[in-house]
């Protein structure tokens, strides 16, 4: 608290994508709490509308008229999902397969009906790949639309999703010249813009808790980080490349970039490429980076 009682910093939160949602903005910034208060609901907007169109859940949003596409039939689409698919066939091409989005039939055959786990014949491990992959879906920039080249097709952006919607609430942020705040997407994902003012330009410190100290804090500015792992959800990520749930282990992958959507999709491939996989990929782009651990 500072010398005046007024807080260091104020909080605005919601609830969306399964997840809470939450943006911090500092206080010494030249804005009223009221007027953060009407940016957060207009972010928390922007939000409900993502959800409505990306959501493969809700049955009238892009994804599911997608996914309920017969062969050789086109969608029209919003700009946000179109936005989403591109960068989600950038990153299942430069990952060779590690992030896909339409991995669904394959996440399928290793479910009961209720939930419980599983263990398919290799048979239908075999045909459910058949039904995954960015082949089976084709995008036209032109027309803004999303064609089905094949039977099954079962998108779900549920890896990029939370992240696209944290760069999206940014915008809108900017819209409002906030240049400082801190989004956070259920603890999977933090995008941080600017910076705190007492941190002299440094970034929001943040945690990716691990065995070494010295990778547990770091800083971001305008940049974002991911992280996937086994520690609460167990067996939830899949290897569209095998064809099977990477085994549980207690090993968290963190992914930085320039932004949530990209650290969102990239944490995700990163659990599943092998370590000089992903020290390619981070030679190849600048502002992106890995950080393995392994809690003691």
């Amino acid at each position: 608290m500072s010398s005046n009682d007024e807080p260091e910093l104020y909080r605005f939160a919601t609830t969306a994508m399964a997840s809470e949602f939450e943006i911090l903005f500092p206080a010494h910034t030249g804005h009223d709490p009221d007027y953060f208060s009407r940016a957060s609901t207009a972010c928390f907007n922007e939000l409900a509308r993502l959800e409505e169109e990306l959501s493969k859940y809700k049955p009238n949003s892009d994804i599911a008229r997608i996914n309920r596409l017969l062969p050789d039939r086109t969608a029209r689409v919003g700009f946000a999902t179109f936005d989403c698919l591109s960068m989600a066939l950038a990153v299942m091409t430069e990952t060779n397969g590690a992030f896909d989005v339409t991995v669904g039939p394959l996440m399928d055959v290793y479910r009961h009906r209720d939930g419980t786990p599983r263990q398919p014949s290799s048979t239908e491990v075999a045909t459910a790949k058949t039904y995954t992959g960015g082949a089976l879906f084709e995008l036209d920039a032109d027309n803004l639309s999303v064609t089905s080249r094949g039977a099954g097709l079962s998108i779900d952006l549920g890896g990029v999703g939370k992240g696209y919607a944290l760069d999206q609430m940014a915008t809108v942020l900017e819209e409002w010249s906030i240049e400082h705040a801190l989004l956070n997407a259920g603890d999977s994902t933090v995008l941080g813009i600017g910076s705190p003012p007492a941190d002299e330009g440094q970034g929001w410190p943040v945690r990716a808790d691990g065995a070494n100290p010295d990778d547990g804090e770091l800083y971001l500015r305008d940049r974002a980080l991911s992280g996937s792992g086994f520690l609460q959800k167990g067996a939830h990520i899949m290897d569209p490349r095998k064809g099977r749930p990477i085994r549980p282990k207690r090993l968290r992958t963190w992914a930085i970039a320039p932004t949530a959507a990209m650290s969102d999709a990239l944490s995700t491939a990163f659990s599943v490429m092998k370590k000089k996989e992903v020290r390619a990929l981070c030679d190849r782009h600048e502002g992106v980076e890995a950080i393995f651990w392994k809690p003691e």
